[in-house]
């Protein structure tokens, strides 16, 4: 196989790869609200709780396990996504910004590439493999 050929071939994934990208994503963002809301699989730092349900951080992790579920499923993606994705800037600029400017110094790598990546999917959409596309037909 000619490397035209093997790049052609590997490109043509690029659109079941942005649905594997989504699913993963938000498997493991869904973790984050989970944590919050039902101490699983380990509750918040330091005492291993969960969050108040009406607090800022219990309606963080209401919109993490529903929201975080449609994604997985790519239900809704794209309005859901453009939220998570204002709900991620929120966090990153209230509880991270102020300690650094660097995401990586004030530990927010998580908050801040959230945002981007839920972005994207807010205009790119779910992928192939999706309720979405499965309701587009």
């Amino acid at each position: 196989m000619t490397t035209p050929n093997l790049v052609t071939k590997w490109s043509r994934w690029g659109l079941y790869l942005q649905s594997v990208l989504r699913m993963v994503a938000a498997l493991i963002f869904l973790q984050a609200g989970t944590m919050k809301l039902f101490a699983w699989p380990a509750g918040m730092p330091p005492d291993n709780s969960t969050a108040e349900l009406m607090s800022q951080v219990g309606i963080a992790g209401v919109l993490e396990v529903f929201g975080g579920g449609l994604l997985l499923l790519g239900l809704f993606t794209r309005p859901v996504a453009f939220i998570l994705s204002g709900e991620m800037a929120v966090a990153y600029f209230q509880f991270f910004a102020g300690q650094s400017l660097w995401p990586v110094v004030n530990n927010g790598v998580a908050p801040a590439l959230y945002c981007f990546v839920w972005l994207y999917f807010s205009a790119a959409g779910a992928g192939p493999w999706s309720l979405d596309a499965m309701r587009e037909k």
